[in-house]
């Protein structure tokens, strides 16, 4: 099957995450500056078998019926093309990532991060890229 690639795009920096195998349980696995985001991406789809990859955008839903675009949903589309044109052969899906960042804020303080490290810009950025790809393994384990 493959593991599935989690983004959470900033203008600056982004967070990614990936799922195990079997495309079951998402895991953060750092934040990127954004400058250095596809590289990243590369290395990750050579290190393991790779099914696609699950994009935040916020408000999907008004993206997708072209209704409710946000100040952010422009530069993610762009991305979208982008990795569409480096990993043809992957799945690129667009997921509603919101509240993502909330919540991974909560997570990390419910886990006990302390309140030096939380305060970093990008701190919990790939805990929000794992909040997407759980949200799109959720998704997609009802649609089946």
């Amino acid at each position: 099957m493959g593991r599935w690639i989690g983004i959470d795009y900033g203008g600056a920096r982004t967070g990614l995450a990936y799922t195990d195998g079997a495309a079951m349980l998402a895991f953060p696995h750092r934040t990127v500056p954004t400058a250095e985001l596809m590289d990243e991406l590369k290395r990750l789809v050579k290190e393991a078998d790779c099914a696609g990859f699950a994009l935040g955008i916020p408000n999907a839903w008004g993206v997708a019926s072209g209704r409710a675009m946000t100040h952010s949903s422009e530069p993610i589309l762009a991305f979208r093309t982008e990795l569409e044109k480096q990993f043809p052969e992957l799945e690129v899906v667009l997921v509603d990532e919101t509240n993502t960042s909330e919540e991974a804020l909560k997570a990390s303080i419910q886990s006990g991060m302390k309140k030096s490290k939380r305060s970093k810009k990008g701190a919990v950025d790939d805990v929000a890229a794992a909040l997407i790809v759980q949200r799109f393994l959720d998704e997609r384990g009802r649609s089946f």
